[in-house]
């Protein structure tokens, strides 16, 4: 927790406390009053008076918990509201646009989706079906958003949501966050998508005891998301994280970002069928049910390869503790992530110096992107509410 400087006025202090406590509730969610004090290094008094005043707001409510040990009176539990406060999490993809309405805590209260195609995939659709979608689903679920969180699959200035290229949407120089400001009239935070899967995963994920770590996330696409000292990695402008068009193969195969041999040429969507034996356009569906089914695994052995490699890579350049793997990547087969694993274990030497990176896939699935979306929006509210 940061501690106020001296001299700071009183009331600064307690707005402060305030936020800082809601914070810890939203992340780590249900706690009892002792707990929180102990935890946040504040003295019951001050526990108590914050507590009542969030009460008060209806931002929190104090419970018997449904579980009571030993005798004597049992200690309440603090629980966050979720309708206190509503954020909309947007997650465009190249084939799907996913969006929920996420309540304090991180609970998708509602949420809705659509197929993209090349007609749809306009940036003005998009924008008019994310706006027609939010109305109706405002309406049904009666909240009104305080914020909005975007994830996109491409490169994005987070200053302003600038799209700068979103590749596979064919999207170049979309000033998204404004234009959807405009129409909703709401704050607009917009992120690269794997930099919100890493964000998601931190907070509410695999990552939550993880200070360093890697989202490698696999959709038409392949992005990287990176938590350095329990901060995300964002680079001049905000644009890092492009790990899929690292060069692994020169005189690979030809990428669309114009490289040949990129890491996504090897390891992304299209190789994966190719190595399954399917076409490069299967069907997600199709894709993850041969995944599921798959009994001889070596089919994916040159797969697998050019995951190992990539990983090693980005180990021996970032050295996490732990490496995610998202979206499609979570369908495959355990022996081939212990597989990738060993690889890593044995070829990096920073692997080997931290006493083994962990590689596992992610427990958010496809909701990883929606939550950290979710969470890009949260950052600027918690301190306001």
């Amino acid at each position: 927790m940061t501690t106020p400087t001296s001299g700071t006025r009183p009331d600064e202090i307690r707005r402060h406390n305030r936020t800082a406590l809601l914070r810890r509730l939203h992340v780590d969610g249900p706690s009892t009053r002792a707990s929180l004090a102990v935890e946040l290094g504040l003295n019951r008094s001050t526990i108590k008076a914050l507590v009542d005043g969030l009460a008060g707001d209806g931002v929190v409510e104090e419970r018997v918990p449904a579980k009571r040990s030993g005798a004597g009176r049992p200690s309440l539990l603090v629980l966050p509201q979720p309708q206190a406060a509503v954020v909309m999490a947007i997650d465009v993809r190249v084939e799907q646009v996913a969006m929920g309405f996420v309540g304090l805590g991180g609970e998708i209260l509602g949420r809705d989706s659509w197929n993209l195609h090349h007609r749809t995939r306009d940036p003005g659709e998009v924008i008019t079906h994310i706006v027609e979608s939010a109305k109706l689903m405002a309406d049904e679920l009666d909240v009104t958003a305080v914020g909005v969180g975007v994830s996109v699959p491409g490169v994005v200035r987070r200053s302003d949501g600038l799209v700068h290229e979103a590749p596979n949407l064919h999207w170049t120089a979309v000033a998204l966050g404004k234009r959807l400001e405009a129409v909703l009239k709401l704050p607009v935070q917009v992120g690269n998508d794997s930099e919100l899967g890493a964000l998601a995963e931190h907070v509410r994920g695999a990552a939550r005891a993880s200070q360093d770590m890697v989202y490698i996330s696999a959709d038409v696409g392949v992005g990287g998301g990176v938590i350095i000292s329990g901060s995300p990695l964002r680079g001049t402008g905000g644009y890092v994280g492009e790990l899929g068009h690292m060069v692994v193969r020169p005189g690979g195969r030809r990428c669309y970002c114009g490289c040949d041999g990129c890491w996504e040429t090897e390891v992304g969507e299209a190789a994966l069928c190719r190595a399954l034996g399917l076409a490069e356009d299967a069907p997600r569906g199709a894709v993850v049910a041969e995944l599921k089914a798959l009994e001889d695994v070596s089919k994916l052995d040159g797969f697998t390869e050019w995951l190992a490699l990539g990983l090693v890579n980005v180990v021996n350049l970032l050295g996490p503790e732990l490496v995610v793997l998202g979206d499609l990547y979570t369908s495959l087969p355990p022996s081939v992530v212990a597989s990738v694993s060993s690889v890593v274990q044995q070829r990096s030497l920073v692997s080997r110096a931290v006493g083994g990176t962990q590689i596992v896939t992610s427990p958010l699935g496809r909701d990883a992107k929606l939550l950290g979306a979710a969470e890009l929006a949260f950052e600027p509210v918690l301190g306001t509410i």
